[in-house]
């Protein structure tokens, strides 16, 4: 009767176990120095050796001679117990009797002698399904067996262990079976059945088992069944359900040019060809973390887990990307396949993941996007019209109201930051009588505007009442912070002078802001004033119980930094972040400061 490859070519003794050294080594050790437990938990990995490795305990601790960490196979007693027929070496797949009457079963056979061999072995198979009071149950036989008894439990999943169980065992982690050592046990069982085998077919075969030894012997004998004894490598590929390499060479050409219409080719043949999108999902996460390693890495590191051919053929795209786009695409692959597992309409979850790849290639690093190049342009070449840095603007030192600059000159304490927003529109003024003052011109408003005819009477309103008409005109154009400002500051008018007495924290502020507030004014006052920044502590600033005091910070309960303001809206690289984004500063925080 034909017998499976899996079952023929089962390990008989620890050298023949694929991997897992350091189980291997631990227990001839303790074989070898008669340091026998009587509690074992094996856990890892489906097929990477649990089950057989117990076996071979089982062998060793009922040798003919003794305890021996070199079982010989051909034994009677090893062949008894490799074919399951032994009576001292009971295996029980705990999946079927996970009960409290089962564990009480074997309970009391355990109190019984072995009936030929030194040992009574008992294999527990997937242990972890066991219930919670058959553990109970087992507990006090496991702390203190009789001498002749032991204990293995095998588990792919630890956690599920109670703590009571694991502290009174030896624990054993079984590994994944790394990628060549499966590929060198599955060439020699092709050489052993007179299989010609291709080097691309075998790392198929291993890819497919996923670090499980039995699964890519299961693989092995698919194929050949299907293709007797020649396996080239796109047989298997196809046999597997593996992406064909033409596959994967039009993804990454459509995500290097952003096709979308490619891309959504590239899936309207994967369910024509009727593949699964999850394992298919599944594949490509696995080769765009080989060219994410390759590109960290270089392409000959181990890390790599693909085929020569496969290997070459990626090193062709490392130079295409970047380390963050192929990151990025390796997280959205991962998500697509999380979305995968649940979703009930595989095809549009994978139109939108696989799209998603191309539009993500379109974006621009932050840096090169705030620096004003292109996009596509090189980052040794600077742009063509570089823009300059603005400059932070100098407090105003207390001054009287004096003759103002002739309108060919810039007023003398102009801001030297431009104001943000459109330029302040031309608005009409009074007519110059004696003593009267005519306004300099502000960076903000470029266009001097064209006197008024001499009959234009506005009516003046007071200090206060310019002070809360001009809050409200600012609140019309949606300048919240400006408006605050405003509220906290004291002003002082002399016919076109307007002097606003600032508190520090809101200088930045109003400095940033003066082309609205020159705008607001000159519709306030019927022409543009001579708006002059004073400085002022903010404790001298009477304020409305009403009215929303304080800078932002003060608001949100942030705590306010003397200066950090004035540093943040000097700093030309926050200026640039601000007016790209067009963003509003909510409040500002001096990290070199601890928190009180």
């Amino acid at each position: 009767m034909y017998q499976v490859i899996a079952r023929k070519y089962r390990p008989q003794t620890f050298d023949q176990v694929v991997g897992q050294n350091h189980v291997k080594q631990t227990l001839r050790n303790a074989i070898d120095q008669g340091r026998i437990a009587h509690g074992y938990i094996f856990s890892g990995p489906r097929g990477t050796g649990k089950t057989t490795t117990a076996r071979i305990l089982a062998m060793a601790l009922n040798c003919e001679d003794g305890p021996s960490s070199s079982p010989d196979p051909e034994s009677r007693i090893c062949k008894e117990i490799a074919a399951g027929g032994s009576l001292d070496v009971i295996e029980i797949d705990a999946a079927s009797n996970r009960g409290i009457d089962d564990i009480r079963e074997l309970r009391e056979s355990v109190r019984f002698r072995p009936a030929r061999d030194r040992y009574k072995v008992y294999v527990i198979d997937e242990a972890h399904q066991i219930t919670k009071d058959a553990f109970n149950a087992l507990l006090k036989t496991l702390e203190e067996p009789p001498e002749w008894a032991a204990f293995v439990l095998c588990t792919t999943e630890p956690q599920s262990i109670p703590a009571t169980i694991s502290s009174r065992c030896q624990s054993f982690a079984f590994r994944s079976v790394e990628l060549p050592l499966v590929i060198g046990h599955l060439r020699f069982i092709c050489r052993s059945e007179g299989v010609e085998a291709a080097d691309d077919a075998l790392t198929a075969l291993a890819l497919a088992g996923d670090g499980s030894m039995r699964d890519s012997l299961s693989a092995l004998d698919q194929a050949i069944a299907a293709f007797g004894r020649k396996l080239e490598a796109q047989d298997v590929r196809d046999l597997l359900g593996a992406i064909p390499s033409e596959v994967t060479q039009r993804i990454l050409a459509a995500i290097r040019a952003g096709d979308p219409a490619a891309m959504l080719g590239v899936v309207d043949d994967l369910f024509r060809d009727g593949r699964h999108p999850q394992h298919f999902c599944g594949e490509l996460t696995r080769q765009f973390r080989n060219l994410m390693v390759m590109k960290f890495a270089g392409t000959d590191s181990n890390l790599v887990v693909a085929g020569e051919r496969e290997r070459e053929a990626a090193g062709k795209w490392i130079d295409e990307f970047s380390t963050e786009d192929l990151t990025r695409y390796v997280q959205l692959l991962l998500s697509l396949y999380q979305d995968l597992q649940h979703s009930t309409q595989e095809r549009f979850r994978l139109e939108i993941g696989l799209l998603k790849l191309v539009y993500a290639g379109r974006l621009r690093p932050i840096e090169e996007l705030l620096s004003g190049k292109p996009p596509g342009e090189p980052a040794g070449r600077a742009p063509a019209k570089p823009r300059p840095a603005p400059r932070a603007a100098k407090p105003t030192a207390p001054s009287r109201p004096a003759r103002p600059a002739p309108p060919s000159q810039p007023a003398a304490d102009a801001p030297a930051i431009a104001p943000e927003g459109p330029p302040s529109p031309p608005a009409r003024t009074e007519a110059a009588g004696p003593g009267a003052q005519e306004a300099a011109e502000s960076p903000a408003a470029p266009v001097a505007p064209p006197a008024p005819s001499p009959d234009a009477a506005v009516p003046v309103p007071a200090a206060e009442d310019l002070k809360q008409q001009l809050v409200r005109a600012v609140k019309a154009e949606r300048g919240d912070f400006l408006q605050d400002a405003i509220r906290a500051s004291r002003i002082e008018r002399q016919e076109r002078v307007v002097t606003f007495h600032v508190p520090d924290d809101w200088k930045a502020m109003m400095k940033l802001e003066l082309g609205k507030l020159e705008t607001a004014l000159a519709g306030l006052l019927g022409g543009k004033p001579d708006v002059r920044l004073e400085p002022e502590k903010a404790d001298a600033v009477p304020r409305d119980r009403s009215e929303r005091p304080g800078p932002p910070e003060a608001r949100s309960g942030a705590r306010v930094v003397a200066g950090a303001r004035e540093r943040a809206f000097a700093d030309p690289s926050f200026l640039l972040f601000k007016e790209r984004f067009k963003g509003r500063v909510q409040g500002v925080h001096d990290l070199r400061r601890k928190p009180q």
